[in-house]
């Protein structure tokens, strides 16, 4: 995939060039304002599309793995009746996974939070406040997010989390060097459930049973019933197909808590 480092390249050589053609040549500026729309669309979608890896490199899936195993993961959390309903699932599947926690909802509910870990499940960053403008945070805001969030996290368990989920997914320069100057490693995804959207439990169910298979990660939120139903018949699924749901760490043998 393309980075905004290499991207940025192109296109100031590209940019550079045109300016010396146009000395001997004219060029129509249909031509430079397509070259500015390409960096700006390309800008745009890396921003959104976290498995770009274009501003800053997650892990979204594990390609390389030779075991039948998957990892669930469970964002936007702890909710006090969703969270326990996804913590007894994950029990009787035998299952595990990772929930990436908003630290104003740990704040509100600890003991869920608590449960999550006392289970074997594995938590994340998942930012303090989860705005919905976190992405035009400058660099210093969203470090004060993720501190704020790892030193509650460590109020609460005494466990220094080690892994990080952008709100909403989104990526940008200011998140990206937060994270690089925190030392979290950022877990993505490759198939997005869209389980907050409008779609019914069934075609949420297809969209996650269509496109998984071994190494992959799976975005869920413990935030509401159709979520919950979800998992269930997820979990039968994969226990069908002797898929194991383990947590990221597990997936990638890296460390969850430093």
């Amino acid at each position: 995939m393309l980075t905004r480092k290499t991207v940025n390249t192109i296109f100031l050589l590209g940019l550079v060039f045109s300016l010396v053609i146009s000395i001997f040549k004219p060029i129509p500026w249909p031509a430079f304002a397509l070259l500015m729309a390409s960096w700006f669309l390309l800008t745009l979608g890396g921003s959104f599309f976290i498995r770009w890896n274009y501003h800053m490199t997650s892990l979204n899936s594990n390609n390389e793995i030779n075991k039948p195993q998957v990892a669930i993961t469970f964002d936007d959390g702890p909710h006090p009746e969703y969270t326990p309903k996804a913590l007894s699932l994950l029990e009787k599947y035998n299952a595990k996974a990772t929930f990436f926690c908003i630290g104003k909802n740990i704040e509100k509910h600890p003991e869920q939070f608590k449960e999550i870990i006392r289970r074997g499940h594995s938590v994340g960053n998942h930012t303090f406040s989860h705005a919905n403008t976190f992405g035009f945070f400058g660099t210093e805001k969203v470090m004060e997010e993720l501190t704020l969030t790892n030193k509650l996290v460590e109020g609460i368990s005494g466990l220094k989390m080690a892994l990080y989920r952008p709100a909403f997914g989104v990526t940008n320069p200011s998140i990206a060097r937060a994270v690089k100057k925190l030392g979290l490693k950022t877990i993505g995804w490759n198939v997005r459930s869209l389980d907050t959207t409008f779609r019914n439990e069934d075609q949420v169910l297809k969209r996650i049973t269509s496109r998984t298979q071994n190494g992959a990660i799976i975005l869920l939120h413990d935030t509401s019933a159709k979520s919950i139903a979800v998992l269930e018949r997820l979990l039968v699924f994969l226990e069908e197909r002797k898929l194991q749901s383990v947590t990221v760490d597990q997936m990638f043998q890296i460390r969850a808590y430093e």
